[in-house]
């Protein structure tokens, strides 16, 4: 038999790839090659010597082969096919995986020597050649002559990959076959005839999945072509690896995505299909995929939605479990969940609570008021933050770290967390303001509301009511500690070795000072909102007007406070004010002085309330949230009732005591 010798075409920047890959994508490329060439039958056998030591990966098929006259072409030209985009098989007309011929060359990723053993039909007769290649000098391949096939041979091509780089026994094991079953899934979905066999165990993936989902992703439009999106995915019976895989439009996949799923106990598979990964495919540019914003944008929209599908699944899957602490009266909510952030809230909790009673072993047997303050400890602390959370599950309930990282991720998904705690921000806020205009316009409390001991000490707190952009710093302090604090801010060398002179008196106290600061190269453009706070029984007239103008005059008239770039601001506030300060206002902001760098407003409580509230209607109204007087005077009471000792009536304070009853579960 005589043996001809044809030089493979290699270009430059291939052979540095082709034959790199993980056994299990390796052997899974030698599978794909029998599938695209019409094979409905795929056996991957495995060769042991006498020391049971693993020597050569055999696999068989039944696809059409190879005719001999194609064989010199199609070996030699490395990185060209026969199977261009879009193209079937040439019989059975399923979709191709391959396109670009690199395919046969991962043969050498398992082993130095692969050899196919060629069976095709010819003139109604089987003719059979071999061909041989090795690692050691890829640039060769020998091809036999072709003589009949001997009785009994049947069409398909046999691979042999011997000399392997190691014993790959672990594609045999159940984690190996896993993840082959998760690559060639949806191909045997939709191909029900073919068969794939790997050490006499049967691919079928139909009995190791527990459910299938679809859902549509946003287009992706490149250079004026649109893009369909489709996410697939596949929950299974056996652990697996949790793989988001980028595949052609036909659901092959050709690359995996380094993502971590924090999803509870779910295995799953996802597959993000779209014919923009088969372009970056052809283009050679697939492996830099996460690179490519549209891509990096659809595969973020996949994530999210994998976490909301199990999330809903693991909620679905506690239902029963809270079911029977609602009939034990245990669960720490009332009601149903009325708002969207509600019925997040207790998804999470649900999901968490019933993670930790299953985990504890003992849970269900400990008495119903030790359940109950375990759980109530849990809603609390996912109502926080994951921290909080994670200090609960470890120091109280003694939960292995492990379990705490499993069940701590669950809350730092964006999705989840900020949803949370943006609401609490929210709630907390429209609950301040409706306490803090029950305190303000309220009688009873309006009377017995003290100034500077009281009134100031919960603004100062809460400064974020004159805009979020500003930050307290001088609270209560004299003119000489303003300009300190100014002087720290722009940074400059001044020697503050006298006390600012107020214009009319002494020595100045300003109740709040709240600073902006912008610095743009070495420019710093500052800020400065100087508020006086007026008790709400004060209206403000001629003497308040007085010492607020006598603050800003102060400023403009030290040296020391000039900068060109600060721009100072300053407030009188109150309920309400007298007809002379009314005669002193130009405009609806309430301003009655404004030169250069300094203004003079006169503000009422009201209209702060409604600023405040304009702000956080478009989150009120999304959140369905309505703060109620009584919660609204708790939330006070329970931040800060050491300065409103003495203000509330016995009415107010029991309207207080209700709303926290109705809270109270257990």
């Amino acid at each position: 038999m005589s043996i001809r010798s044809y030089p493979v075409e290699v270009q430059s920047d291939f052979l540095e790839k082709i034959t790199r890959a993980r056994p299990v994508h390796a052997l899974s490329e030698m599978i794909w090659n029998s599938l695209d060439a019409d094979a409905t039958s795929v056996d991957v056998g495995f060769v042991y010597n006498h020391l049971n030591t693993m020597t050569a990966i055999v696999v068989t098929d039944n696809g059409f082969g190879l005719p001999f006259t194609e064989a010199p072409e199609l070996f030699k030209r490395l990185g060209g096919s026969w199977k261009k985009a879009g193209a079937t098989t040439k019989k059975e007309g399923r979709f191709l995986h391959g396109e670009d011929g690199r395919g046969r060359f991962k043969a050498f990723a398992l082993g130095r020597i692969a050899e196919w053993d060629v069976t095709y039909e010819r003139d109604s007769d089987l003719w059979t050649f071999k061909i041989t290649m090795s690692n050691s000098n890829i640039r060769e391949v020998l091809i036999s002559d072709e003589t009949k096939a001997q009785a009994g041979k049947t069409r398909g091509i046999i691979l042999t990959i011997s000399e392997l780089h190691k014993d790959y026994r672990a594609l045999t094991t159940g984690t190996g076959i896993q993840e082959l079953t998760e690559i060639f899934a949806l191909y045997l979905a939709d191909y029900q005839a073919v068969s794939i066999g790997i050490d006499a165990h049967r691919i079928d993936p139909g009995k190791m999945i527990v459910s299938r989902h679809s859902i549509n992703l946003d287009d992706i439009v490149d250079d004026e072509k649109t893009y369909r999106t489709r996410l697939e995915i596949i929950e299974w019976r056996s652990m697996t690896n949790r793989t988001l895989y980028l595949c052609n439009e036909k659901g092959f996949p050709l690359v995996q995505v380094d993502r971590r799923f924090h999803i509870g106990n779910f295995q799953f598979s996802a597959y993000l299909k779209s014919e923009f990964i088969s372009k970056l495919q052809r283009g050679e540019t697939l492996e830099l995929a996460e690179m490519n914003p549209s891509i990096s944008k659809v595969i973020e929209d996949a994530y999210l939605s994998i976490k909301e599908l199990f999330r809903n699944r693991a909620a679905q899957e506690a239902k029963c479990v809270v079911d029977e602490w609602k009939e034990e009266n245990i669960y720490p909510y009332a009601g149903e969940a009325e708002t969207h952030v509600e019925q997040v809230e207790r998804q999470v909790f649900d999901i968490v609570a019933v993670n930790v009673a299953q985990y504890l072993s003992d849970f269900g047997a400990t008495p119903s008021k030790s359940k109950a303050l375990h759980l109530r400890l849990l809603k609390q602390a996912i109502e926080k933050s994951p921290e909080e959370l994670q200090l609960i599950l470890g120091e109280v309930l003694r939960l292995p770290k492990r379990k705490q990282e499993e069940l701590a991720n669950l809350l730092r998904d964006v999705s989840l967390s900020s949803i949370i705690n943006a609401a609490k921000i929210v709630s907390d806020r429209l609950k301040f303001l409706s306490g803090l205009e029950a305190i303000l316009f309220d009688a009873e409390p309006k009377k017995r509301l003290k100034e500077r001991s009281q009134l100031h000490r919960i603004i100062a707190q809460n400064c974020w009511l004159f805009g979020e952009e500003f930050n307290l710093s001088v609270d209560d302090q004299s003119l000489t500690e303003v300009l300190r604090k100014h002087r720290k801010l722009l940074g400059d060398d001044i020697v503050i070795d006298e006390p600012v002179k107020h214009i009319f008196k002494d020595r100045g106290i300003v109740d709040l000072m709240l600073s902006r600061a912008i610095r743009r190269h070495k420019v710093n453009e500052l800020t400065h909102l100087v508020v006086e706070l007026k008790a709400p029984k004060v209206n403000i007239g001629a003497a308040e007007i007085g010492q607020v103008e006598g603050y800003a005059f102060s400023v403009i008239k030290d040296e020391r406070f000039r900068s060109v770039n600060t721009t100072w601001i300053f407030w009188a506030i109150s309920d309400d004010y007298s007809d002379f300060a009314s005669e002193r206002i130009t405009d609806t902001t309430g301003l009655i002085h404004s030169k250069g760098d300094v203004s003079i407003y006169v503000k009422t409580w009201a209209q702060v309330l409604d600023e405040n509230r304009s702000r956080l209607q478009f989150f009120q109204e999304r959140l369905e949230f309505q703060a109620e007087k009584g919660a609204s005077l708790k939330h006070l009471q329970d931040h800060y009732d050491k300065f409103l000792q003495g203000v509330l009536t016995e009415e107010e304070e029991e309207m207080s005591e209700e709303a926290d009853s109705e809270k109270e579960i257990v």
